[in-house]
């Protein structure tokens, strides 16, 4: 292996441990939380994922994994953990999707249709592990305002929010993951 290369991983490694040290702390430590069960909008929390994203799939699943894991370590309740355990699925798609080319989000028309298709992704596996609540009888409301409403479509414009913060933060930031 090339000192270039083993340079290359190392700095991954850490830039992903940093983004999940961020994940798991947001959540946690953010003032800003709406809490309208059985859902928690809590601002900038899925930031760190969509950066990990943009830098390579590895770095985007290995963040998932590990924000998620903060969820179960800080005590959530199952059906948050699941929640953003779920995320995987729209972290593995979008990061795959960039394969770390951020070009590909350059014109405002492509950055909009990847940050639409990624958050409805996001909204729809969240709004099945609720569904599965709902169906268990711990959820309450409608299933249409509750879980279509509130979950999905909620998820979609929260996950649109903290994608539009992420590429904000990109910009100054891109720099020192991709200083060599």
């Amino acid at each position: 292996m090339s000192r270039e290369l083993s340079h290359e991983k190392i700095r991954k490694m850490c830039v992903a441990a940093l983004l999940c040290a961020v994940g798991i702390l947001i959540p946690i430590l953010s003032p800003v939380k709406i809490q309208i069960p059985p859902m928690s909008f809590t601002l900038a929390s899925h930031v760190a994922v969509f950066l990990a994203m943009f830098i390579s799939p590895a770095v985007g699943l290995t963040v998932e994994v590990g924000t998620t894991l903060g969820f179960v370590l800080a005590g959530f309740p199952p059906i948050v953990v699941l929640r953003a355990a779920v995320q995987i699925v729209f972290v593995a798609l979008g990061a795959y999707w960039l394969r770390g080319d951020m070009k590909k989000l350059k014109s405002p028309a492509r950055a909009a249709a990847f940050g639409l298709v990624t958050g409805a992704i996001h909204g729809v596996c969240e709004a099945l592990v609720v569904t599965w609540f709902w169906f268990g009888g711990s959820v309450e409301g409608s299933f249409l305002s509750t879980v279509v409403g509130l979950v999905g479509f909620g998820t979609l414009v929260h996950s649109m929010v903290d994608y539009y913060i992420a590429l904000f933060i990109w910009k100054p930031a891109r720099r020192v993951f991709y200083q060599g």
